[in-house]
This record gives C-alpha cells, structure tokens and sequence, in this order.
C-alpha cells in the first residue's frame, strides 16, 4: 500500500506557473503509475495527466496539454506536475493518485489517493 501527500498549492496570478509535488510513504514506489486529477467546485474530478513507472510513458487531459508536466524522481518517491500558463479554468484541488494497474485516465483505476491541494488562479 501507499500513503500520498500533496503540496505546492496556492493563490497565483493568470499567466503564473506552479509546481506540485506528491510524496509517496510505502514500498515500492516505482512499482505504481502515478497520476494528477483535480476537481473544481460543483464539478466532477476530472483526469489531468498520468505518468508511467519508470517515467517513460505521459499523457495529458486535453486542457493541459503544452502547459503542464509530469515527472517523477523515484529516489525521492516523489511525482511532480509542473504548471506553467495558468488559466482561471485551472482553479481546482488537485490530488495525486496511485495504481498498479488498470486505467490510467479514470478515476476508477486508481485505489490509492492524496487529500489533495488547494490551487486557485485568479484573473
């Protein structure tokens, strides 16, 4: 099993960039694929991009494409979703989920998540 904890969020300006991070606790770390949600206020949460276990498969939800990036450092059992551009529309909690398998871009695919980080963009 693995615990999640994310940080990095906060209050920025339209055009800011921020980067997350997402620690992992537990054991075999570089086993799982590693992920980013994140779900706004009324809404549903909602794929942002995942990243595979040795890094080299990533894909983006379409509103993040050329925006943002997954990496991972698997010596810090640490993944990260670097934000550059921010928008308005990015205003949401992100979290960071965890999976040995199954689906890569659904909420169902993962069992293992953080409680999230407070990201807010304002105009």
């Amino acid at each position: 099993q693995v615990q999640l904890v994310e940080s990095g969020g906060g209050l920025v300006q339209v055009g800011d960039s921020l980067r997350l991070s997402c620690a992992a606790s537990g054991r075999f770390f570089s086993a799982y694929t590693l992920a980013w949600f994140r779900q706004a206020p009324g809404k549903e949460r909602r794929f942002v991009a995942y990243i595979s276990r040795s890094g080299g498969d990533r894909s983006y939800g379409d509103s993040v494409k050329g925006r943002f990036t997954i990496s991972r450092d698997n010596a810090k059992n640490t993944v990260y979703l670097q934000m550059d551009s921010l928008k308005p529309d990015d205003t949401a909690v992100y979290y960071c989920a965890a999976n040995l398998n199954g689906d890569r871009m659904t909420t169902s695919g993962y069992p293992y998540w953080g409680r999230g980080t407070q990201v807010t963009v304002s105009s």
